[in-house]
């Protein structure tokens, strides 16, 4: 009897081991499978805000764009009576035309600073009228990395198609093409964005 209750004892024990060992077997399990989730929490969440960001920088670009392409299609003569083109150049041009539904074109520029697409204006003011004002500068749109791609944005082309690369000849400007990358971040895939336009100056004579 006593032999069967030593024996009975070290079952017991032997039971009692097992549930430890089994205890933090299921814990290391678990703590692996919490895990696992949380870096596929992680993993998606950074991928999908990218995608979110760049799908919101896109359409920032494009609304940017047609805006752009809205002001350079009614360029016009000032209120000083000059030439509706100032000047243009790979990255900026500098027009007149009215943006704001008031008597007088503004002066306006569109350019590309740093990561972003610009437009500055300048109002007439005074009697005879002047365009000596503050420019009021605006950002159109953002993640735009023509200057780091080294991309040119615009392109200018007579009246018989032919581009211009003397940008002193703004009398002969009838047509402008734009070119503009977006990405939010350069370092991560998808492929950056390539977004085209163009404008057919329709007040030139």
């Amino acid at each position: 009897m006593v032999a069967l209750h030593s024996c009975g004892r070290k079952h017991g024990i032997l039971v009692r081991g097992t549930t430890l060992i089994e205890t933090m077997v299921w814990v290391i399990m678990f703590l692996f499978i919490f895990l696992a989730i949380i870096t596929s929490i992680q993993y998606f969440y950074r991928t999908n805000t990218y995608a979110i960001n760049q799908a919101s920088a896109v359409a920032s670009a494009q609304r940017g764009i047609d805006k752009m392409v809205r002001i350079l299609r009614e360029a016009n003569y000032s209120a000083t009576g000059a030439y509706p083109i100032v000047s243009i150049g790979t990255s900026s041009i500098t027009i007149y035309s009215d943006i704001d539904a008031d008597p007088s074109a503004e002066r306006v520029r569109f350019f590309v600073a740093s990561s972003s697409l610009r437009q500055g204006a300048v109002d007439s003011s005074g009697d005879p009228p002047a365009y000596t004002g503050t420019e009021a500068v605006s950002v159109l749109s953002e993640y735009v990395r023509n200057i780091d791609s080294n991309l040119v944005t615009f392109h200018y082309y007579d009246v018989n198609g032919v581009e211009i690369t003397n940008f002193t000849r703004i009398a002969d400007v009838r047509f402008i093409t734009i070119d503009m990358i977006v990405d939010v971040d350069p370092l991560k895939i998808p492929t950056v964005l390539n977004m085209k336009s163009s404008a057919t100056l329709r007040n030139l004579r």
